[in-house]
């Protein structure tokens, strides 16, 4: 089941707009590690947040928080992934596999869509990571699911090369598209509904009708 009650082992804020929606913005007060994605620690200190770990090559980082957070700081200079996938990394070595990611969206649309499509690549490695925006949330998922939902919910599918999608709950028929945006702009009938299918697809389930 899914619900976008999720309560992630680590939040990774990434260098995107800072939240302003109450739910990413309660993640990152109530999260026990936060890794910050080089120049998003600017203003998640600036609030007066200390982070866990602060990644990436850091030349986004202001020089004072580099001396005075030196020990959170964990320097990756690679350039064959961006940020966000390198703090996922990090914290899959240390056995965390439940994650929420905010911060990911906003500023530069080409960062937006890569951070966002990364979350299929992060299931394939067997890690539940999901991106929360200011106005829903975006979940990976396989084959046949049931997410819960309520009455009014717009839901959008994206399939990943999906094969016999059909769904139990949603207003719009499914079926195998075959282009990216034509699963968008669904409703949920209820409280649950089920996508069947074979293959990867991504959700954006809403917060409001």
């Amino acid at each position: 089941m899914v619900s976008q009650h999720y309560l992630p082992q680590a939040v990774i804020l990434a260098n995107g707009e800072y939240p302003a929606h109450p739910l990413p913005l309660r993640m990152l007060e109530e999260a026990d590690v936060v890794v910050c994605c080089d120049g998003a620690a600017n203003e998640y200190i600036a609030r007066g947040h200390t982070p866990h770990t602060i990644i990436g090559d850091c030349d986004s980082l202001l020089p004072g928080y580099k001396e005075r957070f030196a020990r959170a700081i964990h320097p990756v200079s690679e350039q064959e992934t961006n940020d966000q996938t390198k703090a996922v990394r990090f914290l899959a070595a240390q056995g965390i596999g439940r994650i929420a990611i905010v911060g990911a969206t906003g500023k530069r649309e080409d960062h937006t869509l890569g951070n966002i499509s990364l979350l299929i690549e992060y299931m394939r490695q067997g890690i539940e990571a999901r991106v929360f925006t200011d106005y829903g949330q975006f979940v990976p998922a396989r084959d046949t699911r049931t997410f819960d939902s309520f009455a009014g919910q717009q839901v959008s599918i994206f399939s990943f090369g999906t094969r016999g999608m059909r769904s139990d709950g949603l207003i719009y028929p499914l079926s195998d598209f075959t282009n990216w945006w034509q699963g968008t702009l669904n409703e949920a009938k209820a409280d649950r509904f089920t996508i069947h299918c074979e293959g990867e697809y991504l959700l954006f389930l809403a917060y409001n009708k």
